[in-house]
């Protein structure tokens, strides 16, 4: 008679606490590429807006050039399909920022125009989102990161609303566009990754006076935090774009590429 022994309750926990240990550490192993590409824009971010701070016109494009350097390298490594989610970003971004600020005045940098360092700073802040979205440690933990967004960004915009030296209540609606992204949109560990990244962003800029947000939105309406609680939100817009126009755009650069190709060569010559 064969008799089958029982692992203690402590020791099937223990056994759990390891295999999930080692599970981690696995996903952070593969995500290495991913987590150092947030890394190096976390820090950038961080020496970006500090340096700004004591910036005039000229420093602040210079380093309107070394962001653009920084994210050129980076998209050496990435694929097409990737560089042409960036080119989006940094089109529909760059046009809402000449309206959001430029035009209707909704927040203000410091030197009163739209840096140099903008549109690539949201190419930058697209590719962490995306990295953090697509690595294997964000997969692993795919249901604790969207619940934790979900209930710090809540927490964020109920403060807003209730307790914030000013009243937020844009916050609070773009905190729902992020809901909505989260729950329902089609990359939600990469809408997941833009809060964490543009929050970051956010504060650090808000807090060193790199740019400050108005206390009521264009129609003067709606209060506004500084920076508004759910503004990540409004960053996924950007993402979600980059996400359903990236196969356009390059189908609309292959095939003007192929008709440039069937020209003579003459014809090639002349439009160069």
């Amino acid at each position: 008679m064969s008799t089958r022994t029982t692992e203690p309750p402590f020791m099937a926990t223990r056994t759990a606490v390891v295999a999930r240990a080692s599970d981690l550490a696995a996903a952070v192993r593969a995500s290495r590429r991913e987590l150092t590409i947030a890394g190096v824009v976390v820090a950038w971010i961080a020496a970006g807006v500090w340096l700004d701070s004591y910036a005039s016109i000229w420093p602040q494009r210079a380093l309107g050039i070394v962001t653009w350097i920084v994210l050129l390298l980076i998209l050496r490594g990435e694929r097409r399909d990737v560089r042409a989610q960036v080119a989006i970003v940094i089109l529909v971004a760059t046009a809402v920022e000449y309206t959001a600020s430029g035009w209707l005045g909704v927040y203000t940098y410091r030197l009163h125009n739209i840096p140099w360092f903008v549109p690539p700073g949201h190419g930058l802040l697209y590719l962490t989102a995306l990295a953090l979205g697509r690595s294997q440690l964000f997969a692993l933990l795919r249901r604790p990161v969207i619940f934790a967004t979900i209930v710090v960004g809540g927490a964020w915009a109920i403060w807003g609303l209730a307790f914030a030296p000013r009243n937020d209540a844009f916050g609070a609606i773009v905190y729902l566009c992020l809901l909505r992204f989260l729950l329902v949109g089609r990359a939600p560990l990469v809408y997941a990754g833009a809060f964490l990244i543009c929050s970051y962003l956010e504060l650090m800029g808000t807090s060193v006076g790199t740019w400050a947000w108005a206390p009521h939105d264009a129609s003067g309406l709606l209060g506004v935090g500084n920076p508004p609680s759910g503004i990540p939100g409004a960053y996924c817009f950007f993402d979600a774009a980059a996400l359903a126009g990236f196969a356009g755009l390059l189908a609309l650069v292959d095939g003007f590429g192929a008709r440039l190709r069937a020209l003579p060569l003459r014809a090639r010559l002349a439009l160069r």
